[in-house]
């Protein structure tokens, strides 16, 4: 630590980088010749609820090594800081969880009120560059398949639950169906599958799984049934039913009256 700067909505911290020595990254010849310096300006968790950078006077080496093609390069701050990021490891950790636990945009507006200027497309970055491989995940012999937006009305793909742990199991690119087959090739030790009235799922669980059960989710059972109803009766009752103004005369006069002689009981 060289030096702290404060104002009221800002704490900039300069900072010096305390190393000797660095080995290459190409070779792995220690070095101990500093070629020259240049300074890095990355944010962190803010403190106090005013933000926080760090200027780091990083040491740049040049590589002795005759053999050796790397040239110059700048040392690197494993677990702390990485190579062109304008944000620290711990600072990258805190949004990538939020926006899990959360959505990406949602994780954004809430670190903006913490005043680290960031935006949901960002949020998005970080977490296809910090998870690009997806985990296997075990599947049972149940399934619920539906669809969802990337970015709406733009790019869509398809997730796969496990109906019995409610765990998500694997995310898809497209909907179309193509990657559905190809994941249910791997696992035909599905029974049963849950999924939407989209033809697209249907026909790929029929392809691939001939003798498995499909089984409308309940949203679109009850939105099929209501749209049913709807036809049926749009069908049958006209558009418009007229009452005539006769007819309501005898009822409105009778309720009129009943009216008054109550009243006229309670005032007795």
């Amino acid at each position: 630590m060289v030096s702290i700067e404060e104002d009221p909505d800002e704490i900039r911290l300069h900072m010096l980088s305390r190393s000797k020595s660095f080995c290459c990254p190409k070779c792995g010849e220690e070095l101990r010749k500093l070629h020259a310096t240049h300074h890095r300006t990355v944010q962190d968790l803010p403190i106090l609820g005013k933000r926080v950078f760090l200027d780091i006077r990083v040491h740049d080496f040049q590589c002795q090594n005759p053999i050796c093609e790397i040239g110059a390069f700048s040392e690197t701050f494993h677990g702390f800081l990485n190579h062109y990021s304008r944000m620290t490891e711990r600072l990258i950790d805190f949004v990538t969880i939020l926006a899990l636990e959360t959505s990406c945009e949602a994780s954004a507006r809430i670190m903006q009120a913490m005043h680290v200027k960031i935006s949901g497309d960002t949020v998005i970055r970080m977490l296809l560059k910090r998870y690009q491989t997806q985990s296997h995940i075990p599947c049972g012999s149940h399934i619920g398949v539906d669809d969802f937006a990337f970015k709406k009305r733009h790019t869509y793909g398809t997730i796969i639950v496990d109906e019995n742990s409610h765990i998500p199991v694997a995310v898809l690119e497209g909907r179309d169906g193509s990657a559905l087959k190809a994941w249910l090739t791997q696992n035909k030790q599905v029974t049963t599958v849950t999924r939407d009235c989209a033809s697209a799922y249907a026909k790929a669980v029929e392809e691939i799984l001939p003798d498995c059960m499909q089984i409308a989710d309940r949203f679109h059972l009850h939105q099929n049934l209501l749209e049913a109803v709807k036809s049926v009766i749009n069908s049958t009752v006209p558009v418009d039913i007229k009452i005539p103004k006769d007819a309501a005369l005898p009822y409105a006069e009778t309720a009129v009256s009943d009216t008054l002689v109550e009243s006229s009981k309670k005032n007795v």
